[in-house]
């Protein structure tokens, strides 16, 4: 395992040096090819034969030297290859080869990095050379079937690099179309839940310095609480905005809030004058990260509704573990039905996304005696620790 991680390793990083200096990759591909159409000259000729000179290796080297610039002009190098090849095959009697690898190389870079127009130039070019180039050397039908396989082979692997390029940058778009979705949910979450906190406790704050200054005092304490609660949380958020941006995007993000900070949230709450009541039941345990943070954000934006539409005196937080799921029950005593219209925008949307993402559900209605308002939400836990991973 320790040696795969090691050539993985050094894998990954050839792949970006590779992405960062393509001139160098086409530079090593060029002398690669040049290497193998070397070979030929190395090996001692048949008896009859005219010797390798000085003359055929220059010319085959000028076959080679274009694939340098095979991205920035594929369609010009290969006329220089053909141009070449056939100087080669007309003035000098110098060893043949066993493939045509600059060709072949030149062809694969074609069906990869061109455009519709420039392959179908390039293919009816090649349609008219393969059979030019077979009948100058055997005019063999075996060459023949020879050349045009492995020039197809040469094509059809180059769409597939195109494809898989595109599949590529299929899924990281996606993946950066999840990302905004995500840190839009929690911006709305964080800055609803804050705004209506410190409008509420703004409210009453008139109020109690009249009645009752200390209360007034607490209000005031609360407003600067919750706002720089939700500063911190902004500027975590922002951050992982900026590290997506900058440098090679794996840099560490800070962690989310999850059921260590649900204290401190309903603390706040109460801070309002809303009454919060927090149970839990069952066999309570550890959860993944990602759990963690959905039910924080879920209770979050089911007291912001509270606070915000329901009028509500008191509001009771359950988390019940079961053998296989965990469930989030949010209660308040409000309006109700009453209130049901008001809370119909993005935030119970997000609760809902939220509990999808684990593999589990959410309701949200009137409660069951048709007062007050209650949300439920169901995680699996075992999806839930798989998402989690």
């Amino acid at each position: 395992m320790g040696i795969r991680g090691e050539v993985r390793g050094w894998w990954d990083r050839g792949r970006v040096l590779a992405a960062a200096h393509p001139l160098l990759v086409d530079i090593g591909v060029a002398l690669l090819v040049q290497g193998a159409m070397t070979m030929p000259f190395l090996v001692p000729r048949a008896p009859g034969l005219p010797p390798a000179t000085w003359a055929a290796y220059g010319l085959s080297t000028l076959t080679v030297v274009p694939l340098v610039w095979r991205r920035r002009a594929p369609l010009a190098v290969l006329f220089a290859m053909l141009g070449t090849s056939l100087l080669y095959r007309l003035t000098v009697d110098g060893p043949g080869q066993p493939l045509p690898y600059a060709g072949l190389v030149v062809t694969y870079t074609i069906a990869a990095l061109a455009g519709p127009t420039r392959r179908l130039v390039a293919g009816l070019v090649l349609v008219v050379a393969v059979p030019v180039g077979v009948w100058l050397n055997t005019r063999s039908a075996r060459e023949l079937t020879f050349s045009v396989f492995v020039f197809a082979a040469a094509y059809v692997f180059g769409r597939l690099t195109d494809a898989r390029q595109r599949a590529h940058r299929v899924e990281a778009e996606q993946a950066a179309a999840r990302e905004r979705a995500r840190i839009a949910r929690e911006m709305h979450d964080v800055l609803s839940h804050a705004v209506s906190l410190m409008i509420v406790q703004a409210e009453a704050g008139p109020v109690a310095v009249r009645a009752a200054p200390e209360r007034a005092e607490a209000a005031f304490d609360a407003i600067s609480a919750t706002g720089r609660d939700a500063m911190a949380q902004l500027r975590h958020m922002l951050g992982v905005l900026r590290d997506g941006t900058e440098g090679d995007g794996t840099a560490p993000r800070e962690p989310q809030p999850g059921l260590a900070a649900l204290p401190g949230l309903l603390d706040r709450v109460r801070g309002s004058g809303l009454d919060v009541v927090y149970r839990t039941a069952g066999d309570t345990g550890p959860v993944a990260d990602g759990v963690g943070v959905t039910v924080y954000r879920v209770v979050q934006e089911a007291l912001t509704n509270a606070v915000r539409h329901a009028e509500a005196q008191t509001v009771t937080v359950e988390l019940m573990w079961r053998r296989s799921e965990l469930e989030v029950a949010v209660i308040d005593d409000g309006r109700g039905a009453q209130a049901v219209s008001r809370r119909g925008g993005h935030g119970l949307v997000g609760i809902r996304e939220r509990a999808a993402a684990h593999g589990g559900d959410a309701v949200a209605g009137p409660g069951a005696d048709g007062h007050g308002f209650e949300v439920r939400v169901r995680i699996p836990l075992s999806a839930a620790a798989e998402v989690g991973t």
